[in-house]
């Protein structure tokens, strides 16, 4: 199931079952004001979600760069520095 469209008026006057639409459909809710989309209004576990994905999604971009542009380093080299980073955090 796609998005939901509701006019403005039913934040205010129905916004308990808006609420559990997102929650129980995990779909957004589009608000239309004068019949035009305004505002998405989505549950607070698919916004979590969604924050999670773009974080992963900028993290596998930034690493990409880095092997495009030559930026890497054996492996080793790379667990050697986490093991490190650790033993300085337990000691620190």
């Amino acid at each position: 199931m796609g998005a939901i469209i509701r006019p403005s008026s039913d934040l205010r006057n129905h916004y308990n079952e808006i609420s559990k639409q997102c929650r129980e459909n995990r779909n957004p809710v589009i608000i239309t004001v004068n019949g035009r989309g305004d505002t998405a209004v989505l549950g607070l576990q698919e916004y979590y979600q969604m924050q999670a994905e773009l974080e992963l999604l900028r993290t596998l971009a930034d690493a990409e760069d880095d092997v495009r542009n030559g930026r890497v380093a054996p492996m080793k080299n790379t667990f050697d520095d986490i093991r490190k980073s650790l033993l300085a955090r337990e000691n620190g």
